[in-house]
């Protein structure tokens, strides 16, 4: 009986046989790998900061399905000069400080991990055109006091309509805040922001890109307008990109802290944040929960709550209680 293939057929060759690869423990230490912080992610590619130099890199197989997002703390090996056509290799991602998590909905159980290592969450907002969207800030506060960050409210287009309005549902829960108009001073923002990692969040069209421009001039961050029959804007930022402010003239090299430019959201899931540990991020009234009944969320609805019983002693002030409710009610919100 012959062949069935020739010499010159693929299936001629003998296949490898199996395990022939010896299996070892041992793992390359990377004793020669350096420091980097991703800014950008990019279809697979990270661009990277490496000793103040930008650096494309992939990531290493051994990290496997291990998510590296903007802002991650990574070790990097291979050509790390920053040269074009140079590509080199993340090999670890450092344990991440914070992490700021959304979902596509209340029904989806995946977590998406918009951001890390970022201390602060501005929440941008116009105060007309686009209109205001309370639900959709009150989700964004949610997701900073989960993620342990400090959130600040960024009032854009205030030559449009008075902030006053939108300030005082916020007022009692002691979250800071700042106003801008086209072409203002922005000393107050930088203040703000200065010596910290920022998070920019907010809808397209309420003037995130125009705030980013005027932050740091060379970033050139493409601004779209708002459709003026549906109220909305169009998305200009399709990724989140990382970028140093400005030092200030007197101060030391970093000084002027870092943004996190995002594309526009119109949804926030919170499918991740469980209600009940919200309350951690208030001590004042946490504390005021010590007797609540097993298993109580501190809502509305709950029997015996404590900070019921705080608000008739006197002991807590109904404003702030009344506005925590509101954002444990919006974690349940479906729509805006």
């Amino acid at each position: 009986m012959t062949n069935r293939y020739g010499e010159h057929d693929q299936e001629h060759y003998e296949r490898p046989r199996r395990r022939t690869r010896p299996r070892t423990k041992d793992r390359p230490t990377y004793d020669d790998a350096v420091d980097g912080v991703v800014v950008t992610v990019d279809r697979g590619r990270y661009t990277l900061l490496v000793d103040g130099a930008k650096v494309m890199a992939m990531k290493a197989r051994p990290l496997g399905r291990k998510g590296v997002v903007v802002g991650d703390r990574v070790r990097v090996v291979g050509d790390t000069t920053g040269a074009d056509g140079s590509l080199a290799r993340i090999v670890e991602v450092n344990e991440r400080v914070t992490t700021l998590r959304r979902t596509a909905d209340d029904d989806d159980p995946v977590e998406r991990v918009i951001v890390s290592n970022a201390d602060q969450l501005a929440i941008v907002t116009a105060l007309a055109d686009p209109e205001p969207q309370p639900r959709l800030i009150d989700r964004a506060l949610v997701a900073a006091f989960d993620a342990g960050m400090q959130p600040l409210l960024v009032l854009t287009k205030a030559d449009l309509a008075d902030p006053e309005t939108l300030l005082s549902t916020y007022r009692s829960l002691g979250v800071p805040w700042v106003v801008t108009q086209r072409d203002g001073d922005l000393a107050e923002v930088r203040a703000r922001l200065a010596g910290r990692t920022s998070v920019l969040v907010g809808s397209s069209g309420v003037g995130k890109s125009t705030l980013v421009n005027a932050l740091v001039p060379t970033a050139r961050r493409d601004v779209g307008v708002v459709n003026a029959v549906t109220g909305r804007g169009r998305h200009t930022s399709t990724s989140a990109f990382m970028l140093a402010l400005p030092d200030p003239p007197d101060g030391p090299p970093g000084a002027g802290g870092w943004i996190i430019d995002t594309p526009g959201i119109r949804s926030f899931g919170l499918a991740h944040v469980q209600p009940e540990d919200l309350i951690g991020a208030f001590p004042d009234l946490d504390e005021m929960t010590e007797d609540c009944p097993r298993g109580c969320t501190h809502g509305e609805d709950e029997p015996e709550c404590g900070l019921d019983e705080a608000v008739a002693a006197g002991l807590a002030d109904p404003e702030r209680v009344e506005s925590f409710r509101r954002l444990l009610a919006a974690r349940s919100y479906t729509s805006y």
